[in-house]
């Protein structure tokens, strides 16, 4: 870190009256943010946030063309929020309106990328699965989350107090195009194949092109679009939904109701048992009676094997290739899951695209 950028952290949290916290640094993940916990001396914690603008391309305009889109880089084309503080602050804003549990924002700062927020505790439900606490109840919640979110039509714009505004954009057939073509970049590189040619690319995109126009004709609900265990925090003492503490929502979206519970349901970073898998999609759809069933698990299927290929590409070989090698022990759980939901015999298509053209031995 620069002492630049030091020097205006230590001054952001000195005009707030935190000047003088002990400063803890805490493991981050591969975007370009970072997080530290503050200690007060009367053992009340909090987290500061660094999110320096300057590391990330720009956002999605509104109305911008898929060609300007394009343009303007990976970012926009993807409507992903670039770690926008001015996100994370509406977005958290929304969903304590509806009585979640998204952190509180005691400070920020949105150009200088700094914002100080509640602090929900240690108990990641990653973490409290892996010492052995029962996964049902954790999940039953997190689904009770999306039932609530999708209870309701979201906004165009998100606010929060202070006049912050954000955009709730869609997650529309460019942004699933462009996050689920990055398998055609990164993972030939990763396993050591030749690049895909002409013809592969073209029924590549024959096949997924059905899948992202029912994405995008789905997208009628707020998304938090990143919805897995690392992200999840188990708050017992709170009632309902609100058990649920929710983190890193600031690339949320209008999109497929399907789509968080795909994150949630085949995680790529830790396995989810078939059993719980299915008994929380038959809770969901107990609680959507307004549903075609049939249509929505299909859509599920087809939006989670797009996600795993936008995960083995973007996330996994390209972090695995920029220097992250433990990227590669999460590889094969989102194979087989990406295996299973092609098992399904609407994407025997799709099936035999990986067949021909990612043999077994280039799946690891």
């Amino acid at each position: 870190m620069s002492s630049e950028r030091e020097t205006a952290k230590a001054a952001f949290l000195s005009a707030h009256g935190y000047g003088d916290v002990r400063r803890e640094g805490l493991g981050g993940d591969a975007s370009t943010r970072s997080y530290e916990r503050l200690h007060r001396e009367d053992g009340v914690g909090f987290i500061f946030m660094d999110q320096p603008p300057a590391l990330e391309s720009v956002v999605c305009p509104p109305g911008a063309s898929d060609a300007e889109r394009i343009a303007l880089g990976y970012n926009a084309a993807a409507r992903l929020a670039a770690g926008s503080v001015a996100a994370f602050v509406a977005t958290a804003a929304y969903l304590r309106e509806r009585g979640l549990s998204a952190p509180v924002i005691l400070a920020h700062d949105i150009e200088a990328g700094l914002a100080i927020l509640e602090d929900l505790g240690d108990g990641l439900y990653a973490t409290l699965i892996a010492e052995g606490q029962d996964e049902r109840p954790l999940y039953e919640a997190a689904v009770d989350v999306q039932i609530a979110l999708h209870a309701e039509t979201p906004p165009d714009v998100l606010t929060a107090p202070g006049g912050v505004t954000w955009p709730l954009l869609t997650y529309d057939t460019l942004a699933l195009k462009i996050a689920t073509d990055t398998f055609l970049e990164w993972w030939p590189k990763f396993a050591g194949l030749p690049a895909f040619s002409a013809d592969a690319i073209a029924d590549w995109d024959a096949l997924w092109a059905p899948v992202w126009v029912r994405g995008e004709a789905g997208a009628t609900v707020f998304t938090h679009r990143d919805y897995h265990a690392q992200n999840l925090v188990w708050l017992p003492q709170r009632d309902g939904a609100a058990r649920v503490g929710l983190l890193d929502f600031q690339d949320a979206l209008r999109a497929h109701p399907a789509w968080d519970l795909t994150h949630l349901l085949q995680d790529a970073r830790r396995d989810v048992s078939a059993e719980t898998e299915t008994a929380m999609l038959e809770r969901y759809l107990a609680a959507r009676p307004d549903l075609d069933r049939e249509a929505f698990l299909a859509d599920y299927r087809a939006l989670a094997a797009s996600n795993a290929a936008r995960i083995l590409g973007r996330v996994f070989a390209r972090q695995a290739l920029l220097g992250r090698p433990q990227y590669e022990a999460f590889m094969p759980r989102t194979w087989r899951y990406l295996e299973r939901n092609l098992r399904d015999p609407a994407m025997a298509g799709l099936k035999t695209w990986f067949d021909t053209h990612v043999p077994s031995e280039a799946r690891r």
